[in-house]
């Protein structure tokens, strides 16, 4: 489970309340705010926008939907005239994908969950997403410059809201995760353990933590993919974003790379040394090898942002406290980097509405807002500044990882290149579950180079045969 599942796998269960239009009748907070605006923008319409009415789907997991139906009433406030109807549901995409297929999609959808963001690889695949570029050059809410200097260094230029590497952006950033390495602050404060920043460094505690009565590292063992958040980072200190666009795109030379060989030479290590591996580790589940960490059993462990309220009932060693150390570098003087991914808002090309749902984005972006989805979800939105904005409803370890990011940390982020419509590799399962047999011992670092590069063949062979 990697952050793009764990992070919108918080699965509450819920139906959805509002509807879009032309599906059933209206309710909830939002609707029931507007509804004396709605019935008056119908008649005559003061908004100013050519059509007052907006219909948004959005998904309803752990964060809940009350800063939806919040932010919704001050819009309308804001803007009066205006009414927005709200879908709300665990599972949107099985809402929203008939409507799509009909031509008649949301005006604006905030797409999360493991079960639901397939459906966004397929409107990018289709080219059916809403151009965006005007919204981040156009002046912010307030007025004070462009939407685009408010947005964390490299989200606007990712794939991840540019996928077709044309310099335009197509989903907008929303709440954004950071992962990297954990340790137990208290433990580190009392012993006087300097955190780690080099690789070198980290292997060099392997003694405190024998001294300590526990293995030097551990991770979900059943879920490899947890390893890319310290994986992606390290290939960025190597060999940059060249590294990672090879990558990401496919390249078979990255398995013969410098990059390749750097960075998996770290999960070797960690497989073969003395201590270096929790026992175990690769039959535990997440929760389970979290629940080592937090005994002590282990010295660091990889996760994200949500980690300490993951586990908030776990039972932990006394006096434990989360400590954060992003990704150590492999040369001494290196800034120490960290893994974030940052959920998505887009605006259907075929939308009805595409002026107000710009508007409603725009929106999103202030201040108020920022706060809003703080106070109503504990979540950060990937906009400088947004961790001070979010601090009185956060945690402070949360709080301090954000600053982290927000304060130099380098943030790196990427994704792989969607594969060939059809095609039967699922790119990250490929290249991260065979790790547990290196963990393992099973599998050597030259066998599973040439097994990489044999996929990164196929899948670039599918895209041809798919006229990619």
């Amino acid at each position: 489970m990697s952050l793009k599942t764990r992070f919108k796998t918080f699965g509450v269960v819920a139906s959805a309340i509002l509807v879009l239009a032309g599906c059933g009748s209206n309710g909830g907070s939002a609707n029931n705010a507007s509804g004396n605006a709605g019935a008056s923008s119908a008649s005559s319409n003061t908004s100013g926008f050519a059509d007052p009415e907006l219909n948004i789907a959005v998904f309803q997991g752990g964060y809940g939907r009350e800063y939806w139906d919040t932010i919704a009433d001050d819009f309308m406030k804001a803007y009066p005239g205006t009414k927005i109807n709200i879908t709300a549901s665990p599972k949107i995409a099985e809402l929203v994908r008939p409507k799509i297929v009909a031509g008649n999609p949301p005006d604006l959808m905030y797409i999360a969950g493991s079960d639901n963001t397939p459906i966004l690889d397929g409107l990018i695949k289709d080219h059916a997403l809403e151009d965006l570029t005007d919204v981040f050059d156009g002046q912010d809410e307030s007025g004070s410059g462009a939407l685009k200097d408010k947005i964390l260094p490299g989200v606007l230029e990712s794939r991840a809201m540019s996928p077709y590497g044309d310099g335009k952006v197509y989903l907008a950033p929303f709440n954004f995760g950071v992962m990297g390495l954990w340790y137990n602050k208290s433990l580190f404060d009392s012993k006087g353990i300097q955190v780690p920043k080099t690789w070198d460094e980290l292997f060099a505690l392997n003694d405190a933590a024998k001294e300590n009565g526990r293995a030097l590292f551990t991770y979900q063992g059943l879920y490899p993919g947890y390893l890319e958040e310290m994986i992606v980072p390290s290939i960025y200190n190597v060999g940059g974003q060249d590294a990672l666009n090879q990558f990401f795109d496919y390249d078979p030379a990255f398995w013969t790379s410098d990059s390749f060989k750097q960075v998996w030479g770290i999960i070797e290590k960690i497989a073969t040394t003395d201590n270096g591996l929790m026992k175990g580790t690769v039959a535990l589940n997440h929760t389970q090898a979290q629940t080592a960490f937090l005994q002590g059993k282990a010295m660091f462990i990889p996760n994200g942002t949500w980690f300490e309220d993951e586990m908030k009932d776990a039972p932990r060693e006394v006096g434990f406290q989360f400590g954060f150390l992003g990704v150590p570098t492999f040369k001494v003087g290196d800034p120490v980097s960290a893994l974030t991914s940052v959920e998505q808002v887009v605006i259907p090309a075929k939308a009805k509405n595409i002026e107000l749902a710009k508007a409603f984005l725009r929106y999103l972006y202030t201040d108020e807002s920022v706060k809003l989805n703080a106070e109503k979800s504990k979540a950060v939105l990937a906009i400088k500044g947004a961790p001070d904005l979010a601090k009185p409803y956060i945690s402070e370890t949360t709080y301090n990882v954000y600053k982290a990011v927000d304060s130099g940390m380098v943030a790196v982020n990427g994704s792989f290149k969607s594969v060939a419509k059809g095609s039967k590799y699922n790119p990250s399962d490929e290249v991260y579950k065979p790790i547990s047999s290196i963990m393992n011992k099973q599998m050597s670092l030259d066998d599973y180079s040439s097994k990489l590069t044999k996929l990164y063949n196929d899948l670039n062979k599918e895209l041809e045969q798919n006229g990619n």
